[in-house]
């Protein structure tokens, strides 16, 4: 395309801009401005492997129909493009991935022959948020036929999905995201079931996870990118990624991504113009004054589930009141920037890897929380200016934002503190009855083996006497969560049958297994509400039995008596209830149900660890 024409069509994009931005989004804070520099990605308009974004200059997406059909398009004239189905929606719509490769591989085992690095690269998990899928078209035409990246397959491959969400990207509509600018249309957050997806990496509960999932497993990407469009606050940064640090799972690969990825997508992204920046999830959600938090993600979400099985993962965050050309320009920059990279770096790439799968950390951080951590105390933020005033619709002050840049120090609070921790056990015994927990585990990838004879171990287990649907009992992800409370130890030999299950710890993934297994990890199965069923006391009293069996017992065993004196003085909601009286009694006796709260998962005993 001559000057000219690149001219007059950046002239045409950005009226097009100005009517969307016109129609949709008015009621946003103005822009800051921005001197674009790579409108020249940007396909001609009369070339035929325009893609359909690009035809709207950037300000609309295609539906998904049309992305597959123009895929499919692709994938007959390329010969390095594949399309493979890695699963179904719940309504019914094929997941579609792509592979990118020199040898035109279908197959797991015929890409990894070519022994080059392979990058994982999602969108549309979130179907809003979409900028991901249309970066990845325009740069799989050019790493193919048009031949403009095509030197970048000389060294790396690709995995692509270019909408993980599916159903949630046919929910289509002018009204998807009210802090979002463009595209013109958008799909919803969540699936047909109103399930978040980057909410369920530790359940496996959506067919675009589990789909996901299986991919990882299957395929063994070396890095995986995950895209998104963020909410929140005004700034000036229209890229943002992170990855959990070297102080959480995977230190060796949090190293790595500091030492490569980050200064190469950060240089790639201001040579043309972006302004590359760290996550940004502001503290009081509408200003700076309380600072950022830099978050240590956990399993349930992409970039703390990669982190924690040891998959070089990385979350990126495109600010949502940028327009959608400058985002979705930025993002084939920072992936292209990721390709480079990966196939310049990948043999300390895989190193990295390897050194965190095969480390056996004890303990594991279960939980992370604040505290003065490893990052610096303050940043020097590139923000927007801002200020408040009253709002007669609030009843209080609001925040205005002007557009115009400033920079200052922000506070950055560091969520790198360990919180619950728990010893490595060698292995965890899971009776054959949970079997769905055993299978859940392998969906994982964890390898999950059979007792074929009776054993009896020394095991510890945990009773949940204080276990309680979590504050509010409102569900959460189609799930009603648990607080486990504190767990009471219960320590000795039990017996486990043929037909139960272990998991032994001393695998790549075993670290995963401890953080869906341990009853404190926020993403244990426990807590996500799987064992919902050791909370029912299904065994009753009554009164005039256990009465005369309470006196009769005080009156044999004078140590019970003083305990039950002792309690009576101590506690006097549980001196004026008479049933709880009689349940404190009944629990002494061997009539009591031995199994009730008790976490049927059991951890090995290591003396010098429990």
């Amino acid at each position: 395309m001559t000057t000219t024409r690149y001219v007059l069509f950046a002239c045409v994009i950005a009226i097009l801009q100005s009517a969307v931005a016109a129609d949709h989004e008015n009621h946003l804070p103005p822009l800051p401005p921005w001197n674009p520099q790579n409108l020249g990605l940007i396909a001609a308009p009369d070339d035929p492997w325009i893609t359909p974004a690009e035809l709207s200059g950037l300000t609309t997406t295609p539906r998904y129909d049309e992305t597959i059909q123009w895929l499919k398009k692709l994938d007959s004239a390329a010969r390095e493009i594949n399309l493979v189905s890695i699963g179904r929606s719940d309504q019914g719509r094929e997941i579609w991935m792509v592979v990118a490769a020199k040898n035109g591989a279908t197959t797991p085992k015929r890409l990894a022959r070519s022994g080059k690095p392979l990058v994982l690269a999602q969108a549309g998990i979130h179907a809003g948020e979409i900028d991901g899928k249309d970066a990845g078209l325009m740069l799989l035409r050019d790493l193919t036929v048009s031949g403009q990246r095509a030197a970048l397959l000389d060294r790396v491959n690709l995995l692509f999905i270019p909408v993980l969400n599916v159903d949630g990207h046919e929910r289509f509509s002018a009204y998807g995201r009210i802090n979002q600018r463009g595209p013109a249309e958008m799909g919803w957050r969540t699936n047909g079931r109103n399930l978040n997806l980057n909410r369920d990496y530790a359940k496996l509960e959506t067919p675009g996870v589990r789909a996901v999932v299986q991919v990882i497993d299957e395929w063994q990407p070396d890095l995986y990118i995950d895209l998104h469009v963020t909410d929140g606050i005004d700034y000036q940064y229209d890229i943002t990624w992170g990855y959990n640090g070297t102080h959480a799972w995977s230190p060796a690969i949090a190293g790595w991504l500091t030492q490569y990825l980050e200064p190469a997508a950060t240089a790639a992204l201001n040579d043309r113009g972006h302004v590359p920046g760290p996550l940004v999830f502001a503290k009081n959600y509408d200003d700076y004054s309380a600072g950022i938090s830099a978050w240590t993600a956990g399993p349930r979400y992409s970039n703390g589930y990669g982190d924690a099985r040891h998959l070089p993962t990385v979350l990126v965050e495109n600010h949502s009141l940028k327009p959608y050309l400058q985002r979705v320009l930025g993002t084939y920059v920072f992936l292209e920037a990721v390709l480079q990279v990966a196939g310049e770096h990948g043999t300390a790439l895989r190193e990295a890897i390897a050194k965190d799968r095969n480390s056996r950390p004890d303990p594991v951080v279960l939980s992370w929380k604040e505290g003065a951590g490893t990052l610096p105390e303050s940043l020097f933020f590139k923000g927007v200016e801002s200020f408040r005033e009253y709002s007669p619709v609030t009843g209080d002050s609001i925040v205005r934002w002007t557009g115009q840049p400033v920079e200052l120090p922000v506070a950055v609070r560091a969520g790198d503190q360990p919180g619950e921790l728990a010893r490595r056990p060698a292995s965890y015994y899971i009776p054959a009855e949970w079997g769905d927990i055993a299978q859940r585990l392998r969906d994982h990838g964890i390898t999950v083996s059979t007792l074929d004879e009776p054993r009896i171990i020394d095991v510890r287990r945990y009773r949940l006497p204080s276990a309680v649907v979590a504050s509010g009992a409102n569900p959460f992800e189609g799930r009603l969560r648990i607080d486990p409370g504190a767990p009471v130890p219960v320590d000795g030999p039990a017996e486990f049958r043929p037909g139960d299950f272990v998991v032994d710890t001393d695998q790549p993934l075993g670290t995963l297994a401890m953080l869906l297994l341990e009853p404190l990890s926020p993403d244990s199965f426990l807590q996500w509400g799987y064992f919902l069923e050791i909370m029912n006391r299904t065994e009753y009293f009554e009164d005039y039995a256990v009465e005369p069996l309470a006196a009769q017992m005080m009156r044999n065993d004078p140590d019970l008596a003083r305990r039950f004196r002792e309690r009576l003085d101590a506690d006097p909601a549980f001196a004026a209830d008479p049933v709880r009286r009689l349940h404190w009694f009944y629990g002494q006796t061997p009539f009591h149900d031995q199994r009730y709260r008790l976490y049927p998962v059991a951890r090995s005993v290591n003396p010098q660890a429990d």
